[in-house]
């Protein structure tokens, strides 16, 4: 596959006109023009890219690229070596944020949810921009019996700051989005799930009487990238390495 026609199919698959984002969606390394082998992972870090040179990548596609708002212009240290290593094996990097988040089939948010059992699971129309999902449990489950399941689908233990109530209805969003915390609660929903955590989360948690659950940022985001290289491997024929780079955040 050619690069050009891989850019161009993710962009309308991923709809990144959409989105005003922290950094550019798309390619943002141009690496060789024959596409065929792929591997995706969820940050463009040294060891994912030396992973990617084993493996005789053409592409690396990932959630959290380079290029930053509010990053350093200039191309030292850490930065430098990994471009470097991309550059001198000709591999293209590209980088989908916020609408690898926000896909209603192959998102960070639908795949979590899949993954979770969560029925009616959908993005919220007009809170979050698209990133808000909810949806349900099966049947209402305790705080500690939900964050059992969440420990097992992702790998890890959560944090949990408890309420007085069964989780039945619930609300998530990936990644650093803690503040979404209280959009949630104006649902009315009884939990709410994402990556990280602030000081700040702890008070309005509790306050406000709603489970919540700090899933990590990497473990809630290991998904949607998957997903995205499973689907160009079904529709196009290329070879698809899912390297999953442990990360404890």
């Amino acid at each position: 596959m050619e690069r050009a026609a891989l850019s161009h199919y993710l962009a309308e698959f991923l709809q990144t006109g959409r989105f005003k984002d922290y950094a550019p969606n798309g390619l943002q390394v141009e690496g060789r023009n024959d596409i065929r082998t792929i591997v995706t992972g969820v940050t463009a870090c040294q060891a994912l890219i030396d992973k990617a040179v084993e493996l005789n990548a053409d592409a690396i596609l990932v959630h959290h690229g380079f290029f930053w708002k509010n990053e350093p212009d200039v191309l030292v240290g850490m930065k430098q070596r990994r471009i470097k290593t991309l550059l001198g094996n000709d591999i293209n990097l590209f980088g989908y944020h916020l609408p690898l988040d926000a896909h209603p089939v192959v998102g960070n948010n639908a795949t979590l949810g899949r993954r979770l059992g969560i029925l009616d699971a959908e993005a919220h129309e007009s809170l979050g921009d698209g990133l808000l999902w909810w949806g349900n449990t099966e049947a209402p489950l305790s705080g500690d019996a939900f964050s059992g399941l969440l420990e097992r689908v992702l790998g890890r233990k959560p944090l949990h700051i408890g309420a007085d109530k069964p989780i039945h209805r619930i609300a998530w969003c990936t990644g650093g989005a803690q503040d979404y915390i209280d959009m949630a609660v104006a649902l009315g929903v009884d939990a709410f799930i994402s990556g990280e955590v602030s000081e700040r989360t702890f008070h309005s948690a509790t306050e406000q009487g709603i489970h919540y659950f700090a899933a990590g940022h990497h473990a809630t985001e290991r998904y949607g990238i998957e997903a995205l290289g499973e689907h160009l491997r079904r529709e196009f024929g290329l070879n698809h390495h899912f390297v999953d780079i442990e990360n404890p955040v």
